[in-house]
Formats: C-alpha cells, sequence, structure tokens
C-alpha cells in the first residue's frame, strides 16, 4: 500500500474507535435490563473493554474500500451501522475464541473469561457460563445495531442476512477447526483452506465486502462468486501468515511468545507442513511436542531448527506469495466496473498481508 491509503486506513481506524466507544457509551440507554442486575452493565462493561483495545480494524477498513468500490460519499450512517456489525461479530469471536483456548491475554489485558473467574473466585461454572453469554450478547448487538439503524428497511434487511450469514459460516468453521485438530494423520491442503475458508474469510473478509457495497448503493449478489474467490484467498493468504508467524516469527516483535498452535495442538498450515515433511526422529519430537501446554521454549526452538533446516519456511513463504498474486489478479479484474483507487486498493491488500511483521 502506498502512503496515501495508509493515511486513509488510520483515518478510518481513528473516527471508528470514537463511534465505538460513543455505541458502547449509550447501550444503556438501549438495552432494557432490570433495574437491579448489576451482572448485565458489568458484562458490558468487559465488552466495552475488550473490544475498544485496538486491533487493526481491517474489517472496518474493508467495509470502507468496498464502498468506494462504487462511490466515494457513501452515508456515513450506513458505514457506521456495517462497521459497528463486522467489529460486534469479532468481539463476539475473541470472547468465545478465548474461551476454547483458555487464553489468559488478549490485546494486552486479562480476556473475558479470566476477568470473571477474578471476579467468582471458586466459581467456575458461573464464570464459564457468564463467559458463554457475554460472547452471545456480542453476537445479538451485531446483528441489533443493524436492525436498530437509521436506514430504508430493505438496506438494513440486506446487511442483517449477510451478518447472519457470515456468523453462521464462522460457528461451521469453528467447529471444523477443532474436528481438523482431533482428526488423524496430517490435513491436506483443502482440508487447511475450507477451515480458513469458513472460520476467518467469510466474516473477516466476504462480510465486509458486502456491506460496504451494500452502503454505497451496490448490489454484491451479483458479484458473488468472485467476492467469495477474493476473500477465500486473501483469508487463506491471512492463516497462513498467522499460522507461519506463529512458528518461524519473531516473538518480540509480535509481543507474544511463538509455539502456541504446537503447544495447543493445531493442526495448522505450519504444523502440517512440518508432519508432511519430517521423519524420524525429528518427526518424534514434533509429535510429542503437539498437544504439550508445558511444551518448553526450548523445544519449540528445536523444532523451529528443524523446519528451517528442511526449508519449510520458504515452503510457507511461496504458498503465501501465490495465494496473494491470485487473490490481486481476481481483484484487477474489477477495473472495467469499479473505480479505479479503490480497486487498487484491493489489489495491493494481499501483498500487504503476505509482507506484514504481525
Amino acid at each position: 500500500m502506498t502512503e496515501q491509503p495508509r493515511d486513509r486506513v488510520a483515518r478510518y481506524g481513528r473516527r471508528f474507535d470514537r463511534v465505538f466507544a460513543e455505541y458502547f457509551d449509550g447501550l444503556d440507554k438501549t438495552l432494557e435490563a432490570p433495574a437491579f442486575s448489576r451482572y448485565t452493565p458489568d458484562c458490558l462493561a468487559l465488552l466495552r473493554d475488550l473490544s475498544l483495545r485496538g486491533g487493526k480494524r481491517m474489517r472496518v477498513v474493508l467495509v470502507h474500500e468496498a464502498a468506494r468500490l462504487v462511490r466515494d460519499d457513501a452515508p456515513a450512517e450506513a458505514l457506521d451501522a456495517a462497521a459497528l456489525s463486522v467489529e460486534l461479530l469479532q468481539t463476539h469471536g475473541l470472547v468465545h475464541d478465548d474461551l476454547i483456548d483458555d487464553s489468559a491475554t488478549r490485546r494486552g489485558g486479562p480476556t473475558t473469561y479470566r476477568a470473571y473467574l477474578d471476579r467468582f473466585p471458586g466459581h467456575p461454572r458461573a464464570a464459564l457460563g457468564l463467559t458463554v453469554l457475554a460472547g452471545d450478547l456480542a453476537l445479538a448487538l451485531s446483528l441489533r445495531v443493524l436492525l436498530d439503524a437509521d436506514l430504508p428497511v430493505e438496506l438494513r434487511q440486506a446487511m442483517t442476512e449477510v451478518q447472519v450469514r457470515a456468523a453462521a459460516d464462522t460457528f461451521v468453521g469453528q467447529i471444523t477447526d477443532l474436528e481438523r485438530d482431533f482428526a488423524p494423520g496430517t490435513p491436506d491442503e483443502e482440508i487447511l483452506h475450507d477451515v480458513a475458508d469458513h472460520k476467518s474469510a467469510r466474516y473477516s473478509v466476504l462480510a465486509p465486502l458486502r456491506l460496504g457495497l451494500l452502503a454505497a448503493g451496490g448490489q454484491p449478489d451479483l458479484h458473488d462468486a468472485e467476492l467469495r474467490r477474493y476473500a477465500r484467498l486473501v483469508g487463506i493468504c491471512g492463516q497462513m501468515r498467522d499460522d507461519y508467524l506463529d512458528l518461524f516469527g519473531d516473538a518480540a516483535a509480535m509481543g507474544k511468545p511463538t509455539g502456541a498452535d504446537i503447544r495447543e495442538g493445531r493442526r495448522s498450515y505450519t504444523v502440517a507442513r512440518l508432519l508432511s515433511t519430517v521423519s524420524g526422529s525429528e518427526r518424534a519430537l514434533l509429535e510429542r511436542a503437539l498437544g504439550d501446554r508445558d511444551c518448553t521454549e526450548e523445544t519449540v526452538a528445536a523444532i523451529r531448527e528443524i523446519g528451517e533446516r528442511h526449508g519449510v519456511p520458504a515452503h510457507l513463504r511461496a504458498d503465501m506469495s501465490r495465494c496473494a498474486e491470485q487473490a490481486a489478479e481476481v481483484a484487477a479484474a474489477w477495473r472495467p466496473r469499479w473505480r479505479e483507487e479503490a480497486v487498487a486498493f484491493f489489489e495491493g491488500l494481499p501483498r500487504w498481508s503476505v509482507d506484514r511483521d504481525g
């Protein structure tokens, strides 16, 4: 991305953070909770804290840039409603992901589950139940923000349908993600692609694309096949990059230790490549480490060295680059139909996804 798009991306993020904070500040006036309830405002405070801690806001960026494919002056009300919806759905995912993974921290603070465990010491079932409900509430709010938006009813309905479908696809992705890790053997590439598509690409890329086009008066259904292909490729590329960084990235630059996928026993792109490459004592070391939450940093470093010796990082980078180029080709074909500057953004996005550090 050139400097100008980067500035525009930063502006989207700053403005959205203000909109997001104002949304949470006004929730107590619109969410009908019993007057005696103290747990409800506490839940909203936890969701607010998690939601406003940061993140790249790339889903928000995709909403705005998708609208710019059609026009440069899409209504702010529609763009804000779409952006709030995608980020609330993301908050739902973070709450439940951290519960599934039993993660302690997220974006420099405690996860919702750990926050509830601290609030209810000695009552883990209550903490578990309240965490699930907090995630569920974030999902409901992501749909309600569209239904409550001051927009034409047809647009509200179309946007809500996008998010309902995205949420359902994501849940299927989460299920198959767990299934992949329990299945015997090494998952093949198509299984990895399908999991990445359902778990991430459809709500993180495809839904924002559709919502942005709708906000600008476009008709995403007319271009469904190519939008799906672009989103799938970008989502796969991003997941490959995340999996690559989990073992071969710079822990200091990322702000978190490497090797989480190995310790959790995830059959990620990186782990699958390792399993299909190494043999003998090297494979035995990897298999012993998979799913061992007490796996030491020294063992992770040894596995990283094995992977480097066999050229695994280079293979993964080549796979990412090939996927990114395919996505860029899909976007380039949009030029006869949509505005040049926005098309150029989507053409460059997959390559940026490959080159990013964290």
